[in-house]
């Protein structure tokens, strides 16, 4: 269906959201309200789904989250199964006291990646109290099993200027990547406006430290972290035949672009009854508003 609408034949990777529970209510989440359904894909459910976008995508990752995946009680039947279809698998997480499960899935996970939003204090103001030492524990806990690590943070006005010590911190830790997102109003930050970035010229900031901190951990950045933003890159209206990701939600709603996440502007879905993606346009989905893929590139 995504190929007959969109010309499509090949997506690399499949982002699957299992459910939005967490334990976490960050004030940045695009989930927002969200958090709080019941949505959730059964066991079943993302089996078939996996296998629908193996047979008809040819997908060769897939990356799980939420929500908090490890809240998700068959996430290691659902990863096991991943990895006997031959696929990379890949975690993003909080990290908050996951040491229990990682040690039942570490055999089989590719990589795991951890959220964090600065140092200490900062991270906890956004995310929760106690998450930053047990992020921390997480990551060395993978470390230990031999397990992968990258992590994941969003660049906003209180913790611009803790992303290379947090760096730093991450290199004691031997992990190998930090991806760096724009904040994005949508979800619990539209209503933490005073999180936004708000001068173009911290970007240019940040970027001059990161060249000068001699790093040796891997910084990809979303290129809207720059005074001229990013390439406006159409995935969808430019045609290609092959993307890189699409993400699924709870619900079965499908997203090709990074920048229409949390905003319900989807045009596919994936029936969870009848096994099958369906196309169901509007005039403010994804592809009729030509919405820009986000640009990730070493900075």
């Amino acid at each position: 269906m995504i190929g007959d609408v969109t010309g499509i034949q090949r997506i690399r990777m499949l982002y699957l959201q299992l459910l939005y529970r967490c334990n976490f209510e960050c004030l940045h989440c695009f989930h927002g309200e969200r958090l709080k359904h019941a949505d959730a894909f059964t066991l079943a459910e993302a089996q078939n789904f996996i296998q629908h976008m193996i047979s008809e995508y040819g997908i060769e990752a897939v990356t799980l989250l939420g929500g908090e995946p490890f809240v998700y009680k068959h996430l290691p039947e659902v990863v096991r199964y991943v990895k006997q279809q031959g696929l990379r698998v890949e975690i993003c997480t909080n990290g908050y006291r996951i040491e229990p499960r990682l040690k039942e899935i570490a055999s089989d996970l590719d990589l795991l990646r951890v959220s964090l939003e600065g140092i200490g204090a900062t991270n906890d103001h956004i995310r929760k109290q106690g998450s930053y030492r047990s992020a921390l524990g997480a990551l060395e806990c993978a470390r230990d099993l031999g397990v992968r690590t990258g992590a994941t943070m969003t660049v906003n006005a209180r913790n611009i200027n803790e992303v290379v010590p947090l760096a730093h911190t991450l290199q004691e830790f031997d992990v190998q990547e930090l991806k760096l997102h724009q904040m994005r109003p949508v979800g619990n930050a539209a209503d933490h406006p005073e999180l936004l970035v708000n001068d173009a010229a911290d970007y240019a900031r940040l970027r001059q430290q990161l060249q000068d901190a001699n790093l040796t951990i891997d910084v990809i950045v979303d290129e809207d972290l720059s005074e001229d933003g990013a390439p406006e890159t159409c995935a969808p209206a430019s045609r290609p035949r092959e993307i890189a990701r699409i993400e699924a939600d709870p619900r079965g709603a499908l997203t090709m672009s990074c920048k229409a996440v949390g905003k319900d502007s989807h045009a596919f879905w994936y029936d969870k009854q009848d096994d099958r993606i369906i196309h169901l346009p509007s005039t403010t989905d994804e592809i009729n508003l030509a919405v820009p893929d986000v640009v990730y590139a070493r900075a």
